[in-house]
């Protein structure tokens, strides 16, 4: 009699899963840390958006408008050069990405941009939304 194996072409893929989302995965020497990106509205005059970027100076960031969006857009390189060691260059990245649909009352040329401490906020302020016009009835004669 012969075993037969047979095959699980989700095995791979579970065993990546299983590995991703195990608990061991999340703690303190090896956590995940997504810079934190909050968004609201501030009653119907603006719109804000507050990242998080404390490993990110000013010059690394860029913020622009693209197709109807908010693209906030943050890459740091560093690079150690040491003769005393056999390696020539040592190199580390990091970078942020946001892009955020903006909505179409959106006063895209008033947009304004600041950081401070680690925190880039974002203010797009709305158009005035044109109030109804009021039409007077007259009196039928």
């Amino acid at each position: 009699m012969s075993n037969i194996i047979t095959y699980d072409p989700f095995a791979e893929f579970r065993a990546l899963q299983k590995q991703l989302f195990n608990d061991t995965f999340f703690d303190s020497n090896r956590a995940l840390k997504a810079p934190t990106t909050d968004i609201w509205t501030e009653g119907d005059s603006k719109l804000m958006v507050e990242a998080h970027l404390p490993h990110f100076e000013q010059k690394d960031i860029e913020v622009q408008v693209d197709d109807g969006a908010l693209v906030i857009r943050a890459e740091k390189h560093e690079q150690e050069k040491d003769k005393n060691r056999q390696y020539v260059v040592r190199e580390s990245s990091s970078s942020f990405y946001r892009r955020i649909r903006l909505p179409q009352i959106a006063n895209k040329d008033a947009i304004k941009a600041q950081m401070k401490d680690g925190v880039l906020t974002v203010s797009v302020p709305f158009n005035e939304l044109p109030q109804p016009k009021k039409i007077s009835i007259e009196n039928k004669k």
